[in-house]
């Protein structure tokens, strides 16, 4: 008797290795994603606007990416003694305006640099509510614990959302042809909008991207991480304590579906090394200053060096 209800998922053209350079951007599910791939060698770029949830933020910090015009001080807020942009995570905000700049900045040419020569870029959705500066009307990224007044709630169309996007992919297309996309929905669910509105908003990114595939079947893909999470995982055991994140167990599984299906056998052991290795180094010993200790660090790190001697593009990062 099988007691899941298994996800299919069907064989994609697309391949990620080590010789790709892959940029990720989305949701806290992304940074997931993209931190294990990090740890594992491969030579990513992650979110370099931070954490952001929903498909209109991600346009515009992939469209200023692409121009790379720097941040000035008339696009910060100052709130709480803080500056911030309303357009990046809170980890970027600071004390000062020029400090605040200086990190968005830093990150903006970075990510640019790593952009321009990416070969895959994955996108994970996490919502189509978003929250409006009543300022401006812009969409923000982030409302850094403002007063709720001073933002307007809404959900996105869909129809809308396809067409700055589409537009996005078109000049990405005529710049980098060969770049190829990965889709995917998070499987965070987002309960403090209630239980119905998650559906509505989770559905209306499943059309988006939907659509989207439909628009460029030869260059984008979708990877059903939510589906994973809601049938073959459906069990409160595989989530976070907050009952809404999925667990590192249920990560770890939705990653290894991700490597089956972008992956072949050849960077799929190589990762299996770098995935050991890096177990060996987060290990914490009983006696870290034993000899014996400081003989496996050195072996360790032997490896390490050896495997990425044998990787066919040495990792570079753009953080």
């Amino acid at each position: 008797m099988n007691f899941i209800t298994p996800i299919q998922i069907p064989p994609s053209t697309i391949r990620i290795g080590y010789e790709h350079r892959t940029m990720i951007f989305g949701s806290c599910f992304a940074e997931a994603i993209g931190q294990r791939l990090s740890d594992l060698l491969f030579p990513v770029d992650l979110n370099p606007f931070g954490i952001l949830y929903n498909p209109d933020s991600i346009a515009a910090a992939i469209r200023r990416l692409m121009d790379g015009n720097l941040f000035t001080a008339d696009e910060l807020t100052r709130y709480d003694d803080l500056y911030h942009s309303l357009l990046h995570h809170g980890s970027f905000s600071a004390p000062t305006a020029d400090e605040c700049l200086e990190r968005i900045n830093a990150r903006l040419s970075a990510g640019a640099e790593f952009l321009a020569a990416a070969d895959r870029i994955i996108v994970t959705f996490g919502t189509s509510y978003v929250y409006r500066w009543k300022g401006t009307g812009l969409v923000v990224g982030n409302c850094h614990k403002m007063p709720e007044g001073h933002f307007h709630r809404e959900r996105l169309s869909v129809d809308k959302v396809v067409h700055r996007w589409n537009l996005l992919l078109d000049n990405m297309v005529r710049q980098r042809p060969t770049l190829k996309w990965i889709f995917t929905v998070s499987p965070v669910r987002h309960l403090r909008d209630g239980a119905h509105e998650n559906n509505l908003s989770k559905s209306a990114l499943h059309l988006i991207i939907e659509k989207l595939i439909s628009l460029y079947p030869t260059i984008a893909n979708y990877f059903p991480a939510y589906e994973l999470m809601m049938d073959e995982l459906r069990d409160y055991r595989f989530y976070a304590e907050d009952m809404c994140h999925p667990s590192p167990a249920a990560i770890h599984y939705i990653s290894d579906r991700f490597e089956s299906t972008y992956m072949d056998a050849k960077t799929i052991a190589w990762l299996r090394r770098a995935e050991a290795l890096h177990r060996d180094l987060q290990h914490r010993p009983i006696r870290p200053d034993s000899e014996a200790h400081r003989r496996f660090l050195v072996q360790t790190k032997l490896k390490l060096k050896q495997l990425r001697a044998e990787l066919p593009t040495p990792p570079t990062f753009a953080r």
